[in-house]
């Protein structure tokens, strides 16, 4: 059958070729072999050969069927070509093709995989296309995509690579300096590494526990993350070097943990246990740093073969050979330790069934990706795993969404709580229910996992259409404005026509809910606009309080309020943030995180639900400060502003505040795009050797 399917898709594809000159054919064979290195099932084969016949040449699903079966049809058609998932991408199809995407992932994790093999490929050629917009595109759509969906289903080595390609042509200068300081580490620090690997390998053996010890280097992109995530230089990540031991059996696990405590001391609070209770994709292993040999800090990675072939394979690890044909093993995993490995996905089909618009729908799919873990219990002992960050709303959804819809309060630990409280592990969390169901306005504010905000979203919607309809109107009033024209003396008869609207009201709410963008309805009444009036138009604006209704949506807004951005603070676009009643009947704007909202605790009826457009995230700028401090050294100011303007940042303020024998602290005030522009150029600034610390200022 593979040898079928191989002439087939040759003769299918005939002289079509690939960007970087190769036979297209080649392309599914190397997916195909992708999938060989997993060991999968012949329909996998057969699919990886044909994923792209459908949609590139003239064959249809039917004749797929009638050669080579029904199996094979259905996961050809689960697998074709359903990308243009990038954030760019127009929103309704990009969300459409999301819910095709998991819908068929969730019946048959086979698609996944065969999609994540040709992605692989995909990436390892890119450098052949010649667009660079065409790259970025594919690179970004990969890390925010794919990566999180390998990660989700335990596959850490496709993950990582894809991770890693992507980062190479999304930030090639960040990856080189990164590369750099690791090159640097390894010539001091080669020696001791060796040292360590061969000194935790004999106190294993001598105390007769059989082991195999394994150095790793944490790479480039995943550095790169934790410069992103927290406020440390590069000098001060513990994890760059790690060793994973692996023994024969889990009792041996929790043994040799032991004996690697008693021989080098451990670092407090860097002791994690996943073998007790594995992370959500199945992956299983005892976390520890000590400080070994030279004081060097080591996190050491303990499991067996078995918990190791899952890490990096993930559900692929389970594929067996029974009952004459090849398929997923439910007894091998449950044997491992492991549970359903689709259940992050089928989580995702219940965002699905809640409906909802197509941002919402990307952005809590995408939040339930990403995310790490923290893991409570209900009052009769089930344990339930739930995002880091989560709060008592996203634990009474997980349980059931009736139970989430008639919360009114919460006991965690037998104690009455706010709704705000961020969850922690091993909390004991008991919902107090009401009859009927109920959504006050700040609730979404209150929840981080994309079902609970689904479900809220869904009572929420049919009040917020007129909020959306309004905003979307001053929105392209501004547009129109800016290009030189007045929207209340125009049709948007043109508009109608090109987004297939039966009325105004639906143009202003798609701009209001981002669906479209103003740009795209003046160009839709003015197709013949000159480049000056475009440019005019589509000009990113600097957001202040002024213009603070055009880029802020949610059901706590009140038509007519005066809104102002809280000082304390200084929220940006991608910031999650909340608005507070004042007494001046006006409302200000935070950060989740603010320090400030301590005070309104007790106070929930002065919270108000509010996010920002995305309108917001893409067209406006704002002023952010960054607090660093650096070595004092001649060009090392330079190489730092020119760091920032690598990274897009614009200068335009610099503070020397204090200056000691050896460093000086600034102020780099910056205009940037939104939140995670400033993240981005933040972690550029960690990279460097001579940047001791960066933070984002507050206030």
């Amino acid at each position: 059958m593979i040898n079928r399917a191989y002439v087939y898709a040759v003769r299918m594809h005939g002289n079509q070729k690939r960007a970087s000159g190769d036979p297209y054919f080649a392309h599914p064979i190397e997916v195909a072999g992708i999938l060989t290195d997993y060991r999968l099932d012949t329909a996998s084969i057969v699919t990886a050969l044909l994923h792209d016949v459908i949609e590139d040449t003239d064959v249809t699903r039917e004749e797929i069927d009638r050669l080579f079966g029904a199996e094979v049809g259905e996961l050809v058609e689960g697998v074709t070509k359903l990308s243009r998932l990038e954030a760019s991408a127009d929103y309704k199809r990009q969300a459409e093709n999301l819910r095709k995407f998991i819908l068929a992932v969730s019946k048959d994790v086979r698609v996944l995989l065969v999609k994540l093999a040709d992605r692989l490929h995909n990436m390892r050629t890119l450098q052949f296309i010649k667009s660079p917009a065409k790259r970025e595109r594919i690179a970004r759509e990969t890390l925010d995509i794919y990566a999180p969906l390998a990660r989700s289903i335990g596959c850490h080595r496709i993950c990582s690579e894809l991770e890693e390609l992507a980062f190479t042509h999304l930030n090639p200068k960040a990856r080189d300096a990164i590369i750099r300081r690791l090159d640097g580490l390894r010539a001091g620090q080669g020696g001791a590494v060796a040292l360590a690997n061969a000194e935790v390998a004999k106190a294993l053996q001598a105390a007769g526990v059989t082991c195999r010890v394994v150095g790793r280097e944490k790479n480039a992109y995943s550095i790169w993350r934790k410069l992103q995530r927290k406020s440390l230089g590069f000098a001060q990540l513990s994890d760059i070097y790690g060793f994973r031991v692996i023994v024969e059996t889990e009792d041996d696990c929790y043994r040799a943990l032991g004996i690697i405590h008693r021989a080098w001391p451990c670092v407090p609070d860097r002791f994690k246990d996943f073998i007790s209770i594995p992370k959500r994709n199945n992956y299983r292993s005892i976390h520890t740093t000590v400080v070994g040999p030279r004081a060097m800090r080591i996190e050491m990675q303990i499991r067996t073969e078995a918990m190791d072939r899952v890490a990096e394979q993930g559900v692929a690890a389970h594929w067996r050979y029974k009952n004459e044909t090849y398929a997923f093993d439910p007894e091998s995993a449950a044997e491992a330790g492991g549970s359903d490995p689709l259940l992050n996905i089928r989580q995702l089909v219940q965002v699905l069934e809640q409906g909802g618009d197509a941002d919402d729908l990307l952005e809590h799919a995408k939040l339930d990706m990403f995310l790490d873990q923290v893991f409570v219990f209900t009052p009769k002992g089930r344990l339930v795993s739930l995002p880091s960050g989560a709060m008592p709303l996203d634990f009474a959804y997980a349980v059931h969404t009736n139970v989430g819809d008639t919360c009114l309060g919460v006991k965690i630990n037998g104690e009455l709580r706010p709704l705000r409280t961020v969850l922690t592990n091993g909390d004991v969390v008991e919902v107090v229910r009401g009859v009927t169901p109920s959504t006050p306005v700040d609730w979404p504010s209150l929840t981080v996992t994309g079902r609970a905000r689904s479900a809220i979203r869904r009572h929420m919607r049919q009040s917020e259409r007129g909020e959306y309809q309004r905003l979307g109107k001053i929105a392209l009033e501004d547009t129109f404005a800016r290009a030189g024209k007045s929207l209340s003396e125009l049709s948007l008869r043109p508009a109608l026509d090109r987004f297939a609207a039966s009325a105004e009201a639906e143009i202003f709410q798609a701009v209001g809910r981002g669906r479209i963008s103003p740009t795209q309805v003046l160009e839709a009444v003015f197709p013949g606009l000159t480049d000056t009036a475009k440019a005019a138009a589509t000009a990113r604006i600097r957001i202040d309080d002024r213009l603070a209704p055009l880029y802020l949506r949610g059901s706590g807004l009140v038509e007519g309020e005066a809104l102002h951005f809280a000082p304390c603070c200084n929220p940006l676009p991608g910031d999650r943030i909340v608005g507070i009643a004042q007494p001046d009947n006006s409302l200000a704007i935070h950060t989740i995180d603010c320090g400030s909202l301590a005070q309104y605790e007790d106070r929930e009826s002065l919270w108000r639900d509010l996010q920002w457009t995305v309108e917001a995230e893409r067209n406006t700028l704002s002023d952010a400060r960054l607090n660093a401090t650096i070595r004092d050294a001649p060009g090392v100011m330079g190489q730092a502003c020119t760091i920032i303007g690598e990274a897009g940042g614009n200068i335009i303020g610099v503070n020397m505040r204090r200056r000691h024998s050896d460093f000086f602290d600034v102020d780099f005030d910056i205009e940037v795009k939104d939140a995670r522009h400033l993240t981005h150029i933040a972690a550029a600034l960690r990279a460097n050797p001579s940047i001791e610390t960066v933070e984002r200022a507050r206030g």
